[in-house]
């Protein structure tokens, strides 16, 4: 049992260079001087072949080492957030349907958005893996050369507080990107918006920017660092609502019929059957205004299906009314209504109350009390 430690000790134990080794290949001389020393005794020939032959092998080794396993780690990449995103999607084309823009529906393309919101978080962590390996292999590189990283780190280190001050935006906007496409607040197909003006459809999600396209064709660049809220449109499901204005001599009742009736003719409609998800719902008077009745009507949708189902709606209840006899508000002017208490002046609460004037405000109805 003894023996074992001795033959490891004997094995491992590295024979002090000779000193024409040393002064012909250095202190830590490489296995080409070594080897070409042993054979010709020549310090000529030694230095050649280090610097013609056993440093180039050693570098080109280096190279394609540092490129295969580039390689390997981005495929593995890859195929990790592959699997981690369809873990979390459950496997279920119809999980991802739910949380996908009806524009994507239309297009017959379910995993459109999953696969973009992949190919951005894959592309991210690629690129920095694949840094990280030639960074690795620049350092061993160096190493070969006999070249001292010392003053080179020191330089890098201060170049790099320089550009930390001098980019702090751009950093700013990768590190808000990555957590907008992580945690999956748009994405490409998206109806959003962004604040300032910048709303419309989501074409491209990058770490840097959202580029998005309004209803008149422009194109919006927005860098992420610049997003403090997003009010998407197109995300689990979508509400379709329509307040009708009626004018106050109109049968309410009668006319909510009606309304109630266009929105189940509708949504039993074959060509809006897959974007309507639920029954329509009359929700009935939602504000006394001086234009009129305000009666709401509510759908729900697919996400970003709201829009062609809103359009359909007008269409339908103009046409509705019109059979029905049915009249919307005067879009002339305001109608002012004023409503007289008959209890008398003994009651102590008689006198005159407007709705939706400006007289007497505290009593005016409608306003922001119901904020649906």
């Amino acid at each position: 049992m003894t023996t074992i430690p001795i033959l490891l000790a004997a094995l491992t134990a590295a024979e002090p260079p000779s000193p024409e080794l040393v002064a012909a290949c250095g202190d830590d001389p490489g296995w080409g001087c070594e080897h070409v020393y042993d054979w010709t005794g020549s310090r000529w020939w030694a230095n050649a072949a280090e610097w013609l032959l056993a440093k180039p092998i050693t570098i080109l080794v280096v190279v394609l080492l540092a490129a295969i396993v580039a390689r390997l780690v981005r495929w593995l990449i890859s195929r990790t957030l592959r699997r981690l995103m369809a873990a979390a999607d459950g496997g279920s084309a119809s999980r991802i349907g739910r949380h996908t823009s009806s524009v994507l529906l239309s297009a017959g393309d379910d995993s459109l958005r999953n696969t973009a919101r992949v190919g951005t978080l894959t592309a991210v962590f690629r690129s920095l893996a694949t840094a990280v390996v030639w960074f690795v292999a620049i350092v061993a590189i160096f190493d070969v050369l006999g070249v001292s990283l010392g003053p080179i780190l020191a330089t890098a280190g201060i170049l790099g507080v320089a550009l930390g001050f001098g980019t702090q935006q751009m950093v700013r906007d990768f590190i808000a990107g990555f957590f907008i496409v992580t945690e999956d607040q748009l994405g490409v197909g998206d109806t959003v918006d962004l604040g300032g003006g910048a709303k419309g459809v989501v074409e491209r999600v990058s770490l840097r920017a959202t580029h998005l396209r309004d209803v008149e064709g422009t194109v919006w660049h927005v860098p992420n660092g610049q997003i403090t809220r997003v009010a998407n449109r197109s995300q689990e499901w979508a509400r379709a609502l329509i307040d009708v204005v009626l004018p106050y001599s109109v049968d309410v009742a009668r006319a909510s019929e009606v309304m109630k009736a266009t929105a189940d003719a509708l949504a039993a409609d074959p060509d809006f059957v897959m974007a309507i998800t639920d029954a329509p719902e009359l929700w009935g008077i939602q504000e006394f205004s001086p234009a009129g009745v305000e009666v709401r009507l509510v759908i729900r949708t697919l996400p970003a299906g709201q829009f062609a189902v809103l359009r359909e709606l007008r269409a339908r209840l103009k046409v509705a009314f019109a059979d029905a006899g049915i009249e919307f508000a005067y879009a002339g002017g305001p109608t002012h209504v004023v409503l007289t208490d008959q209890r008398g002046e003994g009651s102590g609460l008689g006198g005159i109350v407007g709705i939706g004037g400006e007289a007497d405000s505290d009593n005016s109805f409608g306003g922001q009390i119901d904020g649906d």
